[in-house]
Protein backbone atom coordinates (compact mmCIF):
# COMPACT_ATOMS: atom_id res chain seq x y z
CA UNK A 1 0.00 0.00 0.00
CA UNK A 2 1.37 3.56 -0.76
CA UNK A 3 0.08 6.71 0.22
CA UNK A 4 -0.71 10.04 -2.10
CA UNK A 5 2.77 11.94 -2.23
CA UNK A 6 2.36 15.12 -0.42
CA UNK A 7 6.55 15.64 0.29
CA UNK A 8 6.26 18.07 -3.01
CA UNK A 9 4.15 19.99 -1.40
CA UNK A 10 5.73 20.36 1.89
CA UNK A 11 8.92 21.50 0.62
CA UNK A 12 7.11 23.97 -1.75
CA UNK A 13 6.08 25.56 1.07
CA UNK A 14 9.04 25.10 3.74
CA UNK A 15 12.45 26.51 1.60
CA UNK A 16 14.21 26.80 4.68
CA UNK A 17 14.35 23.15 5.54
CA UNK A 18 17.25 21.07 6.41
CA UNK A 19 16.02 17.85 7.54
CA UNK A 20 15.25 14.72 5.22
CA UNK A 21 11.72 14.75 4.29
CA UNK A 22 10.60 11.23 2.46
CA UNK A 23 7.49 10.11 0.63
CA UNK A 24 5.94 6.63 1.19
CA UNK A 25 8.62 5.83 3.48
CA UNK A 26 8.70 1.82 5.17
CA UNK A 27 8.94 2.13 8.68
CA UNK A 28 9.08 -1.54 9.48
CA UNK A 29 12.80 -1.23 10.10
CA UNK A 30 12.70 1.45 11.98
CA UNK A 31 10.85 -1.20 14.85
CA UNK A 32 12.04 -3.69 16.81
CA UNK A 33 8.96 -5.97 15.88
CA UNK A 34 10.48 -5.53 12.41
CA UNK A 35 6.65 -5.06 10.83
CA UNK A 36 4.52 -2.71 9.91
CA UNK A 37 3.66 0.02 6.76
CA UNK A 38 4.73 3.12 5.36
CA UNK A 39 5.15 6.55 6.66
CA UNK A 40 3.11 8.97 4.18
CA UNK A 41 5.68 11.43 4.67
CA UNK A 42 8.65 10.76 7.35
CA UNK A 43 10.48 14.00 8.37
CA UNK A 44 13.84 13.42 10.03
CA UNK A 45 14.98 17.05 11.37
CA UNK A 46 18.19 18.53 11.32
CA UNK A 47 18.27 19.81 15.12
CA UNK A 48 15.43 21.92 17.43
CA UNK A 49 15.25 24.72 15.15
CA UNK A 50 14.36 22.51 12.06
CA UNK A 51 12.23 20.82 13.83
CA UNK A 52 10.46 24.42 14.76
CA UNK A 53 10.59 25.42 11.46
CA UNK A 54 8.79 22.32 10.05
CA UNK A 55 5.81 22.65 12.55
CA UNK A 56 5.26 26.42 12.33
CA UNK A 57 5.22 26.36 8.83
CA UNK A 58 2.99 22.75 8.82
CA UNK A 59 -0.98 23.10 8.12
CA UNK A 60 -3.09 22.04 11.28
CA UNK A 61 -5.07 19.57 9.41
CA UNK A 62 -1.97 17.66 8.60
CA UNK A 63 -1.47 14.68 11.18
CA UNK A 64 1.62 14.45 13.26
CA UNK A 65 3.18 11.29 14.96
CA UNK A 66 6.68 11.00 16.51
CA UNK A 67 8.64 7.76 16.86
CA UNK A 68 11.85 7.24 18.73
CA UNK A 69 13.97 3.96 18.50
CA UNK A 70 10.86 2.18 18.17
CA UNK A 71 11.44 -0.34 21.31
CA UNK A 72 7.95 -0.03 22.34
CA UNK A 73 5.99 0.43 18.87
CA UNK A 74 3.78 -1.82 16.68
CA UNK A 75 3.00 0.12 13.11
CA UNK A 76 -0.23 -1.34 11.75
CA UNK A 77 0.49 -3.03 8.24
CA UNK A 78 -1.28 0.08 6.75
CA UNK A 79 1.16 2.70 7.51
CA UNK A 80 0.88 5.89 9.19
CA UNK A 81 -0.93 9.03 7.29
CA UNK A 82 0.32 12.15 7.97
CA UNK A 83 3.83 12.89 8.92
CA UNK A 84 5.87 10.59 11.13
CA UNK A 85 8.71 12.31 12.48
CA UNK A 86 12.10 10.70 13.45
CA UNK A 87 14.79 12.49 15.65
CA UNK A 88 18.31 11.70 14.15
CA UNK A 89 21.86 12.69 14.81
CA UNK A 90 20.94 15.95 15.36
CA UNK A 91 18.75 14.81 18.77
CA UNK A 92 21.68 12.22 19.79
CA UNK A 93 24.55 14.05 22.27
CA UNK A 94 25.29 13.59 25.45
CA UNK A 95 27.37 16.24 27.66
CA UNK A 96 28.11 16.24 31.35
CA UNK A 97 28.17 19.14 33.95
CA UNK A 98 29.20 17.95 37.43
CA UNK A 99 26.42 15.44 38.70
CA UNK A 100 23.69 16.40 36.05
CA UNK A 101 23.97 14.74 32.43
CA UNK A 102 22.01 16.62 29.14
CA UNK A 103 20.58 14.54 26.73
CA UNK A 104 19.30 14.51 23.63
CA UNK A 105 16.30 12.76 22.58
CA UNK A 106 17.34 10.19 20.42
CA UNK A 107 19.92 8.68 22.51
CA UNK A 108 19.23 5.36 23.76
CA UNK A 109 18.55 4.97 27.34
CA UNK A 110 22.10 2.81 28.09
CA UNK A 111 24.05 5.34 26.56
CA UNK A 112 22.90 7.69 29.43
CA UNK A 113 23.53 5.35 31.43
CA UNK A 114 26.65 4.04 30.21
CA UNK A 115 27.59 7.99 30.34
CA UNK A 116 26.93 8.10 33.91
CA UNK A 117 28.76 5.29 35.21
CA UNK A 118 31.94 6.58 33.44
CA UNK A 119 31.79 9.82 34.91
CA UNK A 120 30.75 8.51 38.15
CA UNK A 121 27.52 9.48 38.80
CA UNK A 122 25.32 7.52 40.33
CA UNK A 123 21.15 6.67 40.33
CA UNK A 124 21.19 6.29 36.25
CA UNK A 125 22.03 2.81 36.39
CA UNK A 126 18.55 1.64 35.68
CA UNK A 127 18.49 3.46 32.87
CA UNK A 128 20.48 0.36 31.24
CA UNK A 129 17.03 -1.96 31.79
CA UNK A 130 15.14 0.60 29.83
CA UNK A 131 14.90 -0.66 25.77
CA UNK A 132 14.61 2.43 23.92
CA UNK A 133 15.58 6.11 23.85
CA UNK A 134 15.71 9.04 26.14
CA UNK A 135 12.36 10.55 24.33
CA UNK A 136 10.15 7.44 24.99
CA UNK A 137 11.02 7.52 28.71
CA UNK A 138 10.07 10.74 28.65
CA UNK A 139 6.79 10.25 27.27
CA UNK A 140 6.26 7.31 28.93
CA UNK A 141 7.49 7.84 32.25
CA UNK A 142 9.84 4.55 31.86
CA UNK A 143 11.56 2.60 34.36
CA UNK A 144 13.18 -0.70 35.44
CA UNK A 145 14.00 -2.21 38.72
CA UNK A 146 12.62 0.16 41.46
CA UNK A 147 13.49 3.63 39.77
CA UNK A 148 11.26 5.67 37.21
CA UNK A 149 12.08 8.67 34.62
CA UNK A 150 10.56 10.91 37.32
CA UNK A 151 12.96 10.14 39.98
CA UNK A 152 16.08 11.29 37.75
CA UNK A 153 14.61 14.30 35.76
CA UNK A 154 15.28 17.92 36.39
CA UNK A 155 13.57 19.34 32.78
CA UNK A 156 13.11 18.44 29.12
CA UNK A 157 12.59 20.82 26.20
CA UNK A 158 9.60 20.38 23.71
CA UNK A 159 9.02 21.81 20.67
CA UNK A 160 4.99 22.14 20.32
CA UNK A 161 2.52 21.70 17.04
CA UNK A 162 3.02 24.64 16.46
CA UNK A 163 6.96 25.08 16.64
CA UNK A 164 6.81 27.10 19.93
CA UNK A 165 9.70 25.52 22.89
CA UNK A 166 9.33 24.78 25.75
CA UNK A 167 11.00 23.82 28.68
CA UNK A 168 9.06 22.16 31.17
CA UNK A 169 10.39 20.93 34.91
CA UNK A 170 9.80 17.91 36.32
CA UNK A 171 6.92 18.81 38.29
CA UNK A 172 5.25 20.43 34.63
CA UNK A 173 5.65 16.32 33.05
CA UNK A 174 2.55 15.47 35.75
CA UNK A 175 4.17 12.25 35.54
CA UNK A 176 2.35 8.56 37.18
CA UNK A 177 3.41 5.17 36.24
CA UNK A 178 4.37 4.67 32.63
CA UNK A 179 2.14 7.83 32.22
CA UNK A 180 3.33 11.85 31.36
CA UNK A 181 1.31 14.58 31.62
CA UNK A 182 2.34 16.79 29.31
CA UNK A 183 0.37 17.96 26.35
CA UNK A 184 0.06 14.93 23.70
CA UNK A 185 1.66 17.25 20.98
CA UNK A 186 5.01 17.98 22.48
CA UNK A 187 8.20 16.77 20.65
CA UNK A 188 10.39 16.25 23.39
CA UNK A 189 13.86 16.81 22.22
CA UNK A 190 16.29 17.42 25.40
CA UNK A 191 16.21 16.36 29.06
CA UNK A 192 18.57 17.30 32.10
CA UNK A 193 18.93 14.22 34.44
CA UNK A 194 20.47 14.33 38.14
CA UNK A 195 22.58 12.01 39.50
CA UNK A 196 24.50 11.76 43.02
CA UNK A 197 28.03 10.83 43.41
CA UNK A 198 29.36 7.18 42.76
CA UNK A 199 31.48 4.83 42.23
CA UNK A 200 32.19 4.07 38.39
CA UNK A 201 33.19 0.71 39.34
CA UNK A 202 30.04 -0.01 42.01
CA UNK A 203 27.89 1.53 39.14
CA UNK A 204 29.22 -0.99 36.43
CA UNK A 205 28.52 -3.75 38.12
CA UNK A 206 25.04 -2.36 38.91
CA UNK A 207 24.53 -2.02 35.49
CA UNK A 208 25.90 -5.43 34.79
CA UNK A 209 23.69 -7.23 36.74
CA UNK A 210 20.39 -5.24 35.70
CA UNK A 211 21.79 -6.57 32.24
CA UNK A 212 22.21 -10.35 33.43
CA UNK A 213 18.69 -9.87 35.00
CA UNK A 214 17.65 -8.92 32.00
CA UNK A 215 19.08 -11.24 29.57
CA UNK A 216 17.89 -14.15 31.68
CA UNK A 217 14.13 -13.42 32.16
CA UNK A 218 13.22 -11.30 29.26
CA UNK A 219 13.39 -12.54 25.52
CA UNK A 220 16.10 -9.56 24.48
CA UNK A 221 17.07 -11.32 21.35
CA UNK A 222 14.02 -11.74 19.69
CA UNK A 223 12.02 -9.78 17.51
CA UNK A 224 10.17 -7.69 20.54
CA UNK A 225 8.59 -4.89 21.81
CA UNK A 226 9.44 -4.74 25.24
CA UNK A 227 7.09 -5.04 28.15
CA UNK A 228 3.72 -5.36 26.33
CA UNK A 229 1.20 -4.53 28.89
CA UNK A 230 0.86 -2.17 32.17
CA UNK A 231 0.92 -3.90 35.58
CA UNK A 232 -2.26 -3.32 37.04
CA UNK A 233 -2.17 -1.49 40.80
CA UNK A 234 -0.89 -4.12 42.94
CA UNK A 235 -0.54 -6.89 40.48
CA UNK A 236 2.07 -8.78 37.64
CA UNK A 237 0.34 -8.37 34.21
CA UNK A 238 2.81 -11.09 33.55
CA UNK A 239 1.02 -13.48 36.12
CA UNK A 240 -2.53 -12.41 35.14
CA UNK A 241 -1.09 -13.74 31.96
CA UNK A 242 0.45 -17.08 32.61
CA UNK A 243 -2.59 -17.73 34.51
CA UNK A 244 -4.99 -17.33 31.83
CA UNK A 245 -3.21 -19.77 30.31
CA UNK A 246 -1.49 -17.49 27.46
CA UNK A 247 2.21 -18.65 27.64
CA UNK A 248 3.42 -19.46 24.30
CA UNK A 249 0.24 -18.62 22.81
CA UNK A 250 0.37 -18.16 18.96
CA UNK A 251 -1.61 -15.83 16.49
CA UNK A 252 0.55 -16.55 13.01
CA UNK A 253 4.11 -15.96 13.81
CA UNK A 254 3.51 -13.83 16.85
CA UNK A 255 4.04 -15.65 20.40
CA UNK A 256 3.34 -15.05 23.98
CA UNK A 257 7.32 -15.04 25.08
CA UNK A 258 7.63 -18.40 26.90
CA UNK A 259 10.08 -16.93 29.02
CA UNK A 260 8.46 -13.68 29.79
CA UNK A 261 4.68 -14.12 29.13
CA UNK A 262 4.36 -9.96 29.31
CA UNK A 263 6.52 -10.14 26.28
CA UNK A 264 5.54 -10.47 22.67
CA UNK A 265 7.51 -11.99 20.03
CA UNK A 266 7.46 -11.93 15.92
CA UNK A 267 8.70 -15.74 15.11
CA UNK A 268 10.24 -14.64 11.64
CA UNK A 269 6.93 -13.41 9.45
CA UNK A 270 4.29 -11.74 11.78
CA UNK A 271 2.31 -9.27 10.39
CA UNK A 272 1.44 -6.13 12.97
CA UNK A 273 -2.13 -7.48 12.40
CA UNK A 274 -1.02 -10.98 13.76
CA UNK A 275 0.92 -9.26 16.99
CA UNK A 276 -2.05 -7.04 17.81
CA UNK A 277 -4.73 -9.60 17.70
CA UNK A 278 -2.53 -11.75 19.63
CA UNK A 279 -2.49 -9.07 22.56
CA UNK A 280 -6.12 -8.22 22.60
CA UNK A 281 -6.42 -12.30 22.46
CA UNK A 282 -4.34 -12.14 26.03
CA UNK A 283 -6.34 -9.22 27.53
CA UNK A 284 -9.80 -10.92 26.41
CA UNK A 285 -8.48 -14.34 28.46
CA UNK A 286 -7.45 -12.52 31.41
CA UNK A 287 -10.37 -10.39 31.18
CA UNK A 288 -12.47 -13.54 31.44
CA UNK A 289 -9.92 -15.17 34.04
CA UNK A 290 -9.72 -12.50 36.60
CA UNK A 291 -11.78 -9.61 35.36
CA UNK A 292 -8.47 -7.45 35.11
CA UNK A 293 -8.49 -5.30 32.29
CA UNK A 294 -5.05 -4.91 30.93
CA UNK A 295 -4.02 -1.59 29.62
CA UNK A 296 -1.63 -1.73 26.42
CA UNK A 297 1.35 -0.29 26.90
CA UNK A 298 3.17 -0.53 23.47
CA UNK A 299 2.27 2.48 21.19
CA UNK A 300 0.18 1.41 18.32
CA UNK A 301 0.13 3.60 15.19
CA UNK A 302 -1.05 3.37 11.82
CA UNK A 303 -4.02 2.28 9.94
CA UNK A 304 -5.25 -1.76 9.62
CA UNK A 305 -4.08 -2.86 5.90
CA UNK A 306 -7.77 -2.81 3.90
Amino acid sequence: MSFADIVAELKSIMPKLRGRLLANQSLAELTWFRVGGPAQALFIPEDEADLSYFLSQLSAEVPVIVVGLGSNLIVRDGGVPGVTIRLGRGFNEVALDGLRIRAGTAVPDVKVARAAQQAGVGGLAFLCGIPGGVGGALRMNGGAYGRETKDVLVDARAVDRHGGVHVLNNADMHYAYRHCGAPDDYIFTQAVFAGECGDPAAIAAEMERITKSRGDTQPVKSRTGGSTFKNPPGQKAWQLIDAAGCRGLRVGDAQVSPMHCNFLINLGNASSADIETLGETVRSRVKDNSGVELEWEIKRIGVAKT
